[in-house]
């Protein structure tokens, strides 16, 4: 069960951190791999065994090269996977630069966007697109106003495309994470947000976010469409004894 043998896939923003762990995970269950990303990955291409493209995705015209060229070297696609995304957080809205803003928009939104926009023309019928989300679409934390809007976005986007790519048989879903030990999990902050705010009380790593993009690129969740998979550790689930306590005190916890 959940074999990708046989199947062609692509992954932005794979250098590293989820998008790195989800093409491994793909090759290992049996696909063939092209992942991208803005900075020079040939190593780490070599290292899991894809293949490599450098691209910007927030440029309509790499992406769909991009996408055109990893249908030329391992025919067409299977899985797409939208995740390239920064994570700039610690502006309130009003301190918010227009600069800023307009670099995760184009990176978050419209880069999802612009995979939404290409993708299709070169994959196979039945495929799976998955675009990384995030729990920030959800769960609003002040100072990261730009990038929950952008997240959010993107859960729209993926609603909107399965509703127009279902004729053909291409499923549409995102993932959304709560911080994962990346680069862009915010280090000791993230962790310890993670420890007091998660019914698990750890922060994610990048296997157990992994798992959940493997299962909707699989066969196995071919009618599972437009939905928006929150793997936050129990975080959406209402506020932790460690909060209670925290906010109430020991002795009002039961």
């Amino acid at each position: 069960m959940f074999s990708l043998q046989g199947k062609n896939a692509f992954v932005t923003g794979a250098a590293g951190g989820i998008g790195r762990a989800v093409a491994q995970r793909f090759i290992a269950a049996g696909a063939r791999v092209v992942i991208t990303d803005i900075v020079d990955a040939r190593a780490t291409a070599e290292e899991i065994g894809a293949g490599f493209i450098r691209m910007d995705v927030g440029s309509s015209a790499e992406v769909a090269a991009g996408l055109s060229q990893a249908a030329e070297s391992l025919g067409k696609l299977d899985i797409v996977v939208n995740n390239a995304g920064v994570g700039d957080v610690g502006n309130t809205i009003e301190e918010t630069p227009e600069e800023l803003l307009e670099r995760i928009t184009r990176i978050n939104q419209w880069g999802v966007f612009y995979g939404l926009k290409h993708s299709p023309a070169v994959m196979n019928d039945s495929g799976s697109i998955i675009n990384t989300s995030s729990l920030a679409a959800q769960v609003k934390m002040a100072g990261s106003g730009a990038y929950s809007a952008t997240k959010a976005a993107v859960i729209s986007l993926t609603r909107m495309a399965a509703l127009e790519l279902g004729s053909r048989g291409i499923r549409v879903n995102a993932v959304c994470p709560a911080y994962v030990d990346t680069a862009l999990g915010s280090g000791d902050e993230g962790r310890t947000l993670c420890e007091q705010f998660t019914a698990l009380g750890r922060v994610a790593k990048t296997a157990d976010v992994a798992g959940v993009f493997h299962f909707l690129a699989a066969d196995e969740s071919s009618y599972l469409t437009g939905q928006a998979l929150v793997v936050d550790g129990g975080w959406t689930c209402g506020p932790t004894p460690q909060v209670l306590e925290t906010v109430l005190g020991k002795d009002r916890v039961s």
